[in-house]
C-alpha cells in the first residue's frame, strides 16, 4: 500500500454492504456479503479521479486486515481480490477452507 493511504480509515458502510476508503473526496470501495463467519467479497470499484493510484489495492489490503481482525474467513469472489490474494499468498491464511479456487 502506498504510504499517503495508510492513515485513511477503512468504513464498513453496512447499509451499501460495501467496505470503503475516501481519498480527495473520491472513494474507492469493495462489495460485501456477510454471514456470521465470514465474508464474500464480491467487486472492487474505484471512482474514475482515483483510477491507477494504488486505491484499490489499498482498499483491499484495509479489508483484508479487517476480515483477519475481527475472526472472519474470507470467500474472494471479487476478481482482484482473488488476484491479490494469488500475488500475495500469505493471505490464503483467511480463506475459507471450503473455496477451492486457488487449487487450479
Amino acid at each position: 500500500m502506498k504510504p499517503e493511504y495508510t492513515e485513511i480509515p477503512l468504513i464498513k458502510n453496512e447499509e451499501l454492504h460495501q467496505f470503503e476508503i475516501t481519498v480527495d473526496g473520491h472513494k474507492a470501495f469493495i462489495v460485501y456479503k456477510e454471514r456470521p463467519h465470514s465474508i464474500t467479497l464480491i467487486h472492487t470499484e474505484v471512482e474514475p479521479e482515483l483510477e491507477g493510484k494504488g486505491a484499490a489495492t489499498a482498499v483491499i489490503e484495509k479489508t483484508l486486515v479487517y476480515i483477519e481482525e475481527n475472526y472472519y474467513k474470507l470467500i474472494p469472489l471479487c476478481p482482484l481480490v482473488f488476484a491479490y490474494v494469488k500475488r500475495h499468498p500469505e493471505w490464503k491464511r483467511i480463506v475459507d477452507e471450503n473455496f477451492k479456487g486457488f487449487e487450479e
